[in-house]
């Protein structure tokens, strides 16, 4: 696969998302539950990956930020969350893989008045739809499709 340029790399993050312009990437809703990048290559194609590495540094933000205290304890516990350490989408398809392993797919803009969400993201192989709530996982996992997929993700939610 091929690697992108330091230069596009920052033009890439700053387009899709303020958390992974500072190199980070959100696995969860909650605020601080952040991952920091390694490397992004095939974004916008079927191989589209990005890998990180859950640091000390995530999460020492997780616990002072969320929890409210940081200590020896919440720093432990917070690096030993199990997370994939890449995320990968194959976007032609509108598929991609979170931080957990699940499945989800990408099918455009919503048209259910009653739903929170602009965009429509499937569980696969669920079938279940993310109702827009933090709960259904949507605003972290439009935002990973973002990073993934920039050109054909909507670039405002």
């Amino acid at each position: 696969m091929k690697m992108l340029p330091i230069g596009l790399f920052s033009m890439v993050v700053a387009v899709t998302s303020p958390a992974l312009a500072s190199g980070k990437i959100f696995y969860g809703s909650r605020i601080g539950m952040t991952v920091t990048v390694v490397s992004m290559s095939g974004l916008d194609t079927s191989q589209a990956t990005i890998k990180t590495k859950h640091t000390r540094e995530d999460a020492i933000g997780f616990c002072r930020d969320y929890v409210g205290k940081v200590t020896p304890d919440c720093i432990r516990e917070e690096l030993a969350v199990r997370l994939n350490d890449e995320i990968f989408a194959n976007c032609p398809r509108g598929e991609f893989v979170d931080f957990r392993g699940n499945r989800y797919r990408f099918l455009g803009e919503s048209t259910d008045k009653d739903s929170m969400a602009k965009y429509v993201l499937k569980s696969l192989p669920s079938g279940e739809i993310a109702d827009g709530s933090s709960a259904s996982g949507y605003p972290t996992n439009i935002q990973i499709f973002k990073a993934l997929c920039p050109s054909r993700a909507p670039l405002e939610e």
